[in-house]
């Protein structure tokens, strides 16, 4: 999946925060996220690991911490 077809699609599904980490990540103003592994970012797993994986393509450290 591209960024584009990423954002496209939290776009269909109303996710503008989501999308506004991913522009901070780009504008390097995200440096790191702190997630619970079990819930990640979003329900969808596909694509929250496609989201995941474009932060830290964009420098994003992605630390996972216990519920």
């Amino acid at each position: 999946m591209t960024r584009d077809d990423i954002v496209t699609e939290l776009h269909s599904r109303n996710m503008d925060e989501i999308i506004e980490l991913i522009e901070d990540a780009e504008n390097g103003e995200l440096e790191e996220l702190e997630l619970a592994k079990p819930l990640g970012l979003l329900r969808e797993e596909q694509l929250n690991d496609h989201v995941i994986k474009l932060l830290e393509e964009n420098g994003v450290k992605i630390i996972y911490v216990e519920e």
